[in-house]
């Protein structure tokens, strides 16, 4: 039985994506107005950490090189603030699998981003210590109709955070929120089991990838809730 529970609190935003020019596919995060408000209430309140969204979508000519420089920049401030009121920054940068894109494909962006964004972080100072990087998993997407493997997906995954990622980086939490139940835990174990070496601790976020199967099965009706 536990004598005593330790709560931590935490928080994070909710930040929808804008068109950065023409192309509705190239994102660009909003503006960091109030923030540092924000972060010192939030601080007041028991908060210890705060996370950060930035998505990526695959296509012709995207994300673009001002979409990519101009979350980046936002991340880094966002960092910045957060860690001058003693909050830990988790740096999300997910790569929507919407689109047919190729493992390569996949690859390729991905490692132009986190280079992209960790310049920038270090262009503005941000303790790397004091965060973690939350990303998704390097893969096809989800129209591609190249058939890759578990081990693939693994090692491109390791590789590209091999190239991009400090070692000074604590910890590294994957996102699931895209891949069914089942390859989740498959592409988890085969990054772990891969024998390449990798410097940071690497944990999970399976969110909605663990909700999915549940909520098949409930479809809101109190008869299912036994069931799912």
């Amino acid at each position: 039985m536990l004598s005593h529970v330790l709560t931590i609190h935490s928080w994070y935003f909710v930040v929808l994506s804008r068109p950065a020019d023409s192309s509705a596919a190239k994102m660009l995060l909003p503006g960091l107005d109030n923030l540092d408000e924000r972060c010192r209430g939030y601080k007041k309140l028991g908060a210890q950490f705060a996370k950060w969204r930035a998505l990526f979508k695959i296509g012709q000519n995207c994300p673009s090189q001002l979409a990519i420089d101009d979350n980046a920049s936002k991340l880094a401030r966002y960092a910045s603030i957060c860690q001058q009121h003693g909050l830990v920054p988790i740096i999300e940068s997910e790569v929507s699998l919407e689109d047919d894109h190729d493992l390569e494909e996949c690859q390729r962006i991905t490692e132009k981003i986190l280079a992209t964004i960790y310049k920038s972080l270090n262009d503005y100072h941000i303790y790397l210590e004091g965060t973690l990087l939350k990303l998704n998993i390097v893969s096809p997407g989800k129209n591609c109709s190249k058939i890759y493997s578990t081990e693939q997906i693994a090692k491109a995954t390791v590789i590209t955070l091999r190239r991009t990622v400090p070692t000074a980086v604590p910890g590294i939490i994957f996102l699931f929120n895209e891949h069914n139940e089942e390859n989740s835990i498959l592409y988890l174990n085969a990054i772990n089991r891969i024998e390449l070496y990798k410097p940071w601790t690497l944990s999970f976020c399976y969110e909605c990838a663990l909700q999915k199967y549940v909520l098949s099965v409930w479809k809101g009706i109190q008869n299912n809730n036994e069931q799912a």
